[in-house]
């Protein structure tokens, strides 16, 4: 399709500026010999747009607490964000841009959270930008309504989006797009990048149902901006129709042209993922009058003519830090309140509030989860829990707690609905917005959150997890609800801790560290079946689980280890009494987390796991990879080896050999006896 190559409704020197943002794109691709440049020269011009006219931000605070967010969910453009971080005035050198997707630069391949100031979120996967950006308006959402008063408007952010056929065709995208229409999120803006291409060609080849209706069935408001993807007098009027809107999300259906003017690869899917080539860069520099052999050039006008737009974010940063510090004289408390959020404080001694368990009564470790947020949650305001449509079996819900509903923005229970995945990425969003956010579901569907949960770990969000039902223990719903191979695949993720607590004292304490911590994701893998409560007066080590692994039983000179996780943890103990009997001393460890254990000094590593002591037994409801870490070569593994069935809780442990008897016949076999 044969397009003007002028952008219409903008002046000469803001045309410049749209061309400049275009040929920094394409020549990082080409310096980098990778890259993705169609999508950059499509929308340079509704971006560039965006960011000098409506944008709210300031580049010499790209943390500051009311700035509205920018999310190219389609991460893959990444020269287009940094080149407008470049140019608007952000910690993003020329020399940066010079270094895309090169060792060590800031201008990796896809933007990357806490990497490059100006970048809001990681966006790699499609469909994860998108759905982050409905946490962030939630949170932009609840926090108006617990902070703003009457002249002091100090949280009234827009989360702006610009996502393409990748990010709407992912399932994770209609999950979070339905969320956000039933919630009524008027502080999110979509941009639909609506090239008609993807990577195999022209997206009638898969994707040709009406995505304006869809949103429209969603509940979101719904524009079309037609045309050659040039006309920002169009562009900005529907964006202003976006902002006035009320009780609904808006998406913007954008025609843009993959490649715009390249002549040969315009509008093809060649321009989606491969540099260009020098020649073709030199022929579309040429076509728009620029010298072809200048690379990663801004004209001087270009700088002078975007001093304005950061000198007005400048000037808009003054004016918030002026509100906040009337506000802290007004609302003392309120502001403290503020300070905690921006730091990542919970502002509350939790030891003074936990819970207390009767050792005489067995308690399953959800339920026990639940006994613990009711006695933190009404102290901790900031932290936000929910579930994927499993609230009383996750047990995520607290006492007096109401729902966050479009009616009700004060709301700290979200109703995630059947949306596993969106969950995963709407808690990330939350989570970068101050919001410490957890969220329930099955283990078993942790499966279906697993790109959230991964990037979530990339990231270091502080997301937690809560995952019950974490074993055969599920019982009767039979093997496609009984988790097998999931621990081990969740200990494999770098940066993610993972906890399997044994009981309820250790669940208490798993999420005391959980929510004083907040350099990362943290899973807690929690039990249907009810376990025995380890006593404090019997097993003080208990407040060890920060350690990851602590000694439950000790012994002097050991003949034999027994090591566990969760509601195998009893099945330990119970062997352990019955070899005492037998005169074979057997030491008993819990080891509720082993990414915490891994973090100790050598030296208490090896008073819990003595090397001297040989003969190992460890047993977990789970599959084997990871043990042999701790058991070494000799050692006897009791767990899974297959699927799980479908029967009664004990029948199964029975079935598969995960008894104390066993574990008492392991142990004997581990010394030769």
């Amino acid at each position: 399709m044969a397009v003007s190559l002028k952008t219409q409704g903008v002046s000469d020197v803001d045309d410049l500026c749209i061309q400049t943002i275009r040929f920094l794109s394409m020549d990082g691709v080409q310096a980098a010999k990778s890259g993705h440049p169609g999508m950059p020269m499509g929308l340079a011009a509704p971006a560039y747009t965006l960011w000098a006219r409506h944008l709210r931000y300031s580049s010499s605070n790209p943390k500051l607490m009311n700035r509205d967010r920018f999310i190219l969910s389609g991460g893959h453009g990444s020269m287009l964000l940094y080149s407008l971080l470049h140019l608007f005035g952000y910690d993003l050198s020329i020399d940066e841009l010079k270094r895309f997707r090169q060792f060590g630069s800031k201008t990796p391949g896809h933007p990357e959270y806490g990497l490059t100031a100006g970048v809001e979120v990681t966006t790699g996967p499609l469909g994860q930008g998108i759905s982050n950006a409905v946490g962030m308006a939630i949170a932009g959402k609840y926090l108006a309504q617990r902070f703003n008063r009457e002249g002091f408007d100090l949280f009234t952010y827009t989360v702006y989006v610009f996502a393409g056929d990748g990010d709407l065709q992912e399932g994770i995208s209609s999950e979070a797009s339905s969320l956000a229409g039933h919630l009524g999120l008027d502080n999110m803006i979509v941009v639909y990048d609506d090239n008609h291409i993807t990577i195999d060609g022209h997206t009638e080849l898969s994707f040709t149902e009406d995505r304006a209706k869809r949103y429209e069935a969603y509940g979101w408001f719904v524009q079309k901006v037609e045309g050659d993807g040039n006309d920002m007098v169009a562009f900005e009027k529907a964006l202003e129709k976006a902002k006035a809107e009320k009780d609904r999300p808006s998406i913007i259906a954008f025609r843009s042209h993959i490649g715009f003017g390249s002549p040969h690869f315009q509008d093809t899917h060649t321009a989606h993922g491969a540099p260009l080539g020098d020649d073709e860069i030199a022929l579309i520099k040429t076509n728009f009058g620029w010298d072809p052999s200048a690379k990663f050039h801004v004209p001087p006008q270009v700088y002078e003519n975007i001093k304005p737009v950061i000198e007005k974010g400048r000037q808009f940063q003054r004016q918030q830090d002026e509100l906040f510090a009337r506000y802290e004289k007004q609302y003392p408390a309120e502001a403290a309140e503020i300070r905690n959020l921006l730091a990542g404080k919970l502002g509350v001694d939790l030891d003074k509030i936990m819970p207390k368990f009767d050792p005489a009564k067995p308690v399953a470790t959800r339920s026990a989860s639940g006994e613990t947020l009711n006695a933190l949650m009404p102290h901790l305001p900031l932290v936000i829990g929910g579930s994927a449509d499993l609230t009383p079996s996750n047990n995520t819900h607290f006492k007096g707690v109401q729902d966050f509903q479009k009616t009700n923005r004060g709301g700290r229970y979200m109703r995630f609905g059947i949306r596993e995945h969106a969950m995963g990425a709407v808690m990330n969003g939350m989570a970068v917005s101050g919001i410490r956010p957890y969220g329930g579901t099955f283990m078993v569907f942790s499966d279906y959150m697993r790109g959230a949960v991964r990037v979530a770990a990339i990231s270091h969000y502080p997301t937690i997890f809560v995952w019950t039902h974490d074993s055969i223990g599920v019982g009767e719903d039979g093997p496609t609800h009984q988790p097998v191979e999931h621990l081990a695949a969740l200990r494999c993720i770098p940066n993610l801790i993972v906890f399997r607590p044994a009981d309820a004292n250790e669940t208490a304490q798993a999420w005391k560290w959980t929510l004083e911590y907040n350099g990362g994701p943290v899973a807690l893998a929690l039990t249907r079946q009810n376990v025995p409560v380890l006593d404090p007066a019997k097993y003080p080590s208990v407040v060890n689980v920060a350690k990851g692994a602590y000694v439950l039983v000790q012994q002097d000179k050991p003949d034999v280890l027994l090591l566990a996780t969760g509601s195998e943890v009893a099945l330990a103990i119970k062997a352990c009494e019955t070899l005492a009997k037998e005169g074979i001393k057997s030491q008993v460890v819990s080891m509720p987390s082993w990414e915490l254990f891994e973090k100790q000094p050598q030296s208490y590593k090896d008073s819990v796991i003595p090397p001297s002591v040989k003969a190992r037994v460890a047993v977990e409801a789970g599959v084997e990879q990871g043990w042999h870490k701790y058991i070494g070569d000799r050692g006897i593994f009791i767990g899974m080896k297959s699927f799980g069935i479908s029967a009664p809780q004990n029948k199964c442990y029975e079935h598969f050999g995960i008894t104390a008897d066993a574990v008492v016949a392991a142990a004997k076999k581990a010394l030769g006896r």
